[in-house]
């Protein structure tokens, strides 16, 4: 059996969650999420506690175990909590704008790039050159901050570029003069 597949997920409360044939549904009160199931998992809840057991036991099946209960602990997590991720922009004159569903970055590059959010995901970028990605789906946030981070990579020489707040950029010594 998996480690993290035996652990079980204390339900909070506000929490509604219903277990179908193929999917898992969870319902908070920052919404809702709805995630497929791996058929090696049997997913129960009971008394505000939710278990996994494996149905089989099949090459793989250890890892979709683990896989199943770390998934819906984000998804119980995300309808409570939420998940954010914080970008920061370094250089001069880079700078970002949010207006509506639309993430405009003035990067370096000849014209400003306009990045369209998919629908979940909020942005705020009150504080200066800081992107901070809001959201109740955990793969969703990841996914859309590697997307702005990848606009402008950060570069190792001088650090210009869109990092994440705890990123440590490894610089690199410049040519010396002969």
């Amino acid at each position: 059996m998996s480690r993290i597949g035996k652990q079980i997920i204390t339900i909070p409360k506000g929490v509604e969650i219903r277990v179908g044939a193929e999917y898992l549904e969870v319902k908070g009160p920052k919404g809702a999420l709805r995630e497929r199931m791996h058929p090696a998992v049997q997913v129960d809840v009971k008394d505000g506690v939710m278990t996994f057991t494996k149905v089989r036991d099949e090459k793989g099946d250890n890892a979709a175990h683990g896989l199943v209960r770390a998934l819906a602990a984000n998804m119980v997590t995300g309808v409570t909590e939420g998940f954010q991720k914080v970008l920061e922009i370094v250089g001069v004159g880079y700078r970002a704008q949010a207006q509506g569903s639309t993430l405009t970055l003035s990067v370096g590059y000849s014209n400003p790039v306009a990045y369209a959010l998919p629908a979940g995901v909020e942005v705020d970028v009150s504080q200066k050159n800081q992107v901070v990605i809001k959201g109740i789906s955990r793969r969703l946030v990841g996914a859309v901050a590697a997307e702005i981070r990848a606009i402008r990579a950060p570069e190792s020489y001088k650090g210009k570029g869109i990092k994440y707040i705890d990123e440590r950029i490894r610089r690199k010594v410049g040519k010396t003069g002969a």
